[in-house]
């Protein structure tokens, strides 16, 4: 059952990242919010996975990832969900709008920001569980790790307003694209590394 559900979670993983890019690329927002949402879910799962068939020393690296996960979640769900209900089904006044409305890029675009920072946290001591004898496993070890890299850039960015409502969103679809092509293969490679468990 716990290989199955490390498994079950790489591969949601992998279809909601894909979805995620195919929306962005197209321009559906709340297709990239409903994905998103499932990244989140799925992520937690492989997070927990990783927790689980960490060795004995590793294990409070797998911890702490499940941890960062768990926060990550909270704050993608409410972001989303958000997008997905209060912004679309009602009218919202100009301030309400800048501060809830993703595409205006004000509280909840920050909170979105902040929230991948955690994902990426997360991501870094998910890859100190990784005791690599394979190379896929060497290559996602080294692409979680290097995942945490995105903590600081997700957590500065907010605070020096870079991102505007009026920015181009070229700039924004092309910086999340690099990101489903980066995380893709950790998905697939996810699939792989709890493929080979024995339970």
């Amino acid at each position: 059952m716990n290989k199955k559900l490390g498994v079950s979670g790489a591969v949601v993983n992998f279809a909601a990242v894909f979805c995620f890019a195919l929306s962005m690329l197209f321009g559906f927002n709340y297709g990239s919010y409903f994905s998103s949402m499932f990244i989140a879910f799925s992520f937690v799962l492989m997070m927990c996975g990783y927790a689980y068939f960490a060795e004995k020393e590793a294990k409070l690296a797998g911890y702490v990832s499940v941890a960062f996960s768990a926060i990550y979640t909270a704050i993608i769900l409410l972001v989303y969900f958000a997008q997905l209900t209060t912004v679309r089904l009602n009218d919202l006044t100009q301030q309400a709008s800048v501060l809830l409305d993703f595409q205006e890029c004000g509280l909840l675009f920050n909170y979105d920001l902040l929230g991948y920072g955690v994902m990426s946290l997360a991501a870094f001591f998910a890859g100190l569980t990784i005791k690599p004898q394979t190379k896929t496993d060497k290559w996602l070890k080294y692409l979680l790790m290097i995942h945490g890299v995105f903590f600081i850039s997700c957590l500065i960015i907010p605070m020096l307003g870079i991102f505007k409502a009026d920015s181009p969103p070229w700039i924004g679809v092309a910086v999340l694209e690099f990101w489903c092509l980066y995380f893709l293969p950790i998905s697939i490679l996810s699939y792989l590394h709890f493929s080979n468990y024995r339970e």
